[in-house]
């Protein structure tokens, strides 16, 4: 019962039966017939479905609102079980996008779990923005502007975000002396990263373009840049070695990504007292603040 109660949040909240089915990985049909089964046990209409769009009944917007907060009173009760009476132990899980949960979650774990050896830590890796109720997730790692809603989002850290090149590309095409002159140059960028958002001199500034290559992974967008394929804007936290290596160097210094978005983590709304999250939020934090250590 309580997994069709999260598959009807995931459904409100997604906004459509197959946007569900990604969250929850189960095709479409499946989250229709499970619908199908949940408004057949009710004796209730929760969605009426047309071509383009859900739309809640009234009752089913009331349900909604009800069993969200049963949904996360519940996470709330079994993570303080979990976390026996205040003590770290027990079940903790954990999302992170790919690259991010590689480079900076898995090396910092082991002193982690030596100061609460009983915590049992369950690390999924992933680039979409997991549902937290309907995967049963502690925790999740988001790079993005501050969640709201049904989440609680503890900041981390700075998302510095930079243009840079490798220097081959800078020799072979030149080095853009203005934001203009990117027109002119090939751009790298994952699926959904274009436009480019940017903060200069004179404010907020928009980057049209398509990636030379067509890519759904931002690790390969940033390999591409590093093999002097284009001009990339990343992360610090990712190509920080490679900047002060010289593998990649920073253009037009004057522009960087939009600084609204941040790192977080972030924690269904009413389980931010669990002990098991508390310690792993504590944990990232001192780690990455006041001064995350990719910046230094």
């Amino acid at each position: 019962m309580q997994e069709d109660y999260a598959l009807y949040v995931a459904i409100v909240e997604a906004g459509s039966l197959s946007a569900a089915g990604r969250r929850l990985r189960i095709s479409p049909a499946m989250v229709s017939k499970r619908l199908a089964r949940l408004e057949s046990r009710l004796g209730a209409t929760l969605v009426h479905r047309t071509t383009r769009r859900l739309v809640l009944t009234d009752v089913g917007q009331a349900f909604y609102e009800d069993i969200r907060r049963i949904l996360e009173a519940t996470r709330a009760a079994e993570a303080r079980v979990a976390g026996r009476v205040g003590q770290p132990g027990g079940p903790l899980r954990v999302s992170a996008p790919t690259s991010f949960g590689r480079l900076h979650i898995v090396p910092h774990l082991k002193p982690l779990l030596e100061r609460y050896p009983r915590l049992e830590l369950s690390l999924d890796l992933d680039d979409g923005f997991i549902d937290l109720l309907g995967e049963r997730i502690d925790v999740a790692i988001r790079i993005a502007a501050q969640p709201a809603g049904s989440l609680v989002a503890h900041r981390l850290a700075e998302n510095h975000r930079i243009l840079c090149a490798a220097p081959a590309y800078l020799a072979e095409h030149g080095t853009p002396q203005s934001l203009g002159d990117l027109g002119g140059h090939r751009l790298l960028a994952a699926v959904h990263q274009l436009p480019w958002r940017l903060e200069g001199p004179d404010g907020p500034v928009t980057v049209e373009g398509h990636s030379v290559v067509r890519t759904n992974s931002s690790e390969v967008a940033r390999d591409l840049s590093l093999a002097g394929l284009g001009i990339a804007l990343r992360s610090t936290w990712d190509v920080g070695p490679a900047l002060r290596d010289g593998d990649l160097v920073r253009i037009l210094p004057g522009y960087r990504g939009a600084t609204d978005v941040a790192i977080y983590a972030v924690q269904p709304r009413g389980a931010e007292d669990a002990p098991n999250a508390r310690a792993f939020v504590e944990h990232f934090r001192t780690l990455f603040s006041p001064l995350a250590p990719w910046d230094k």
